[in-house]
């Protein structure tokens, strides 16, 4: 059998899509500049003008999912990452906010088969989001380097899938670029009928 297991060094040809909320943002602009460094320092142009990093800004953490889902479901992008910060005040929304959040980014990865990185602060303090942001270390970072991991993860996943009609394992041993898959076109269709009920 095989052992599957991310890696951090064969970067070339990833595509990353960053979705970032701009309430709080003097948190989550710390958390995208890690997150940044992070990506650059593996191999990968973070110029929005480039071809490997798209950059989509939401209003706050709540629109975070539905945005995520829509770049997952483009198949443009080996990965999501979502970028924000819930800080606790003195009313329930904290709670409501968080709870929704992290349920709507972790079903936009099931719902697409693309990773989604939950790369949100929920915190406290304003004082404890910016130390996770880096004033004692930067999140940011982390968030891209589980990006770069489930990348290189789901492109060695997907490189070697049975084959349904003859019976006998197939193994690609070229990486499909992103929005192309080894599955025969039927296999698609299937997934699709079944995924709408």
């Amino acid at each position: 059998m095989a052992i599957f297991e991310g890696t951090f060094s064969q970067t070339d040809g990833l595509r990353f899509a960053i979705v970032i909320g701009r309430f709080n943002d003097l948190v989550t602009g710390k958390l995208l500049e890690g997150c940044q460094d992070c990506l650059k320092r593996h191999g990968i142009d973070v110029n929005p003008h480039g071809t490997q990093v798209d950059y989509a800004w939401v209003p706050g953490a709540f629109e975070l999912p539905m945005v995520a889902r829509q770049l997952a479901l483009s198949e443009r992008y080996n990965a999501v990452i979502c970028l924000g910060a819930v800080i606790k005040g003195q009313t329930p929304h904290f709670e409501y906010v968080s709870a929704e959040v992290s349920k709507g980014i972790a079903a936009a990865g099931f719902q697409t088969g693309v990773p989604v990185v939950f790369g949100v602060l929920t915190t406290d303090t304003m004082q404890q989001a910016l130390e996770r942001a880096g004033i004692k270390s930067n999140l940011g970072w982390e968030y891209g380097m589980s990006a770069l991991e489930m990348a290189s993860l789901m492109r060695q996943v997907k490189g070697t899938t049975p084959n349904h009609y003859a019976g006998t394992p197939v193994t690609n041993p070229t990486i499909a670029p992103v929005g192309h898959s080894v599955l025969p076109a039927a296999v698609h269709a299937s997934d699709a009928s079944s995924q709408t009920h």
